[in-house]
């Protein structure tokens, strides 16, 4: 699980993908659509990605895919996320985390 905190805290915004989510294709682009540049693992492309997939789903996040860090702390997955911008609590988010900037 230590190892998922520390990549997860290396930019701003990182998200635990699999390369053929749909829904986590769908985060990714809402995240870039305010501007932002995350940092994405293909858990299945990646070679301790079943690893990784075991202590996403030990911090809660299930389906293990996607999981998203903001600002190095862990925000949710898909639906955490998607609540958060039908919030407009987002932006201010992606903000303070300075993954991007007005």
């Amino acid at each position: 699980m230590e190892a998922v905190r520390r990549l997860g805290s290396e930019k701003p915004v990182v998200i635990f993908s699999k390369s053929n989510c749909c829904i986590s294709h769908a985060i990714h682009m809402l995240i870039c659509s305010f501007g932002a540049n995350p940092m994405v693992y293909e858990l299945d492309q990646h070679p301790k990605g079943r690893e990784i997939e075991n202590a996403l789903l030990a911090l809660g996040c299930n389906p293990s895919v996607p999981a998203v860090f903001i600002g190095k702390l862990f925000v949710g997955g898909s639906n955490e996320i998607m609540s958060l911008n039908v919030q407009g609590k987002l932006k201010p988010l992606l903000i303070r985390a300075n993954a991007i900037w007005m």
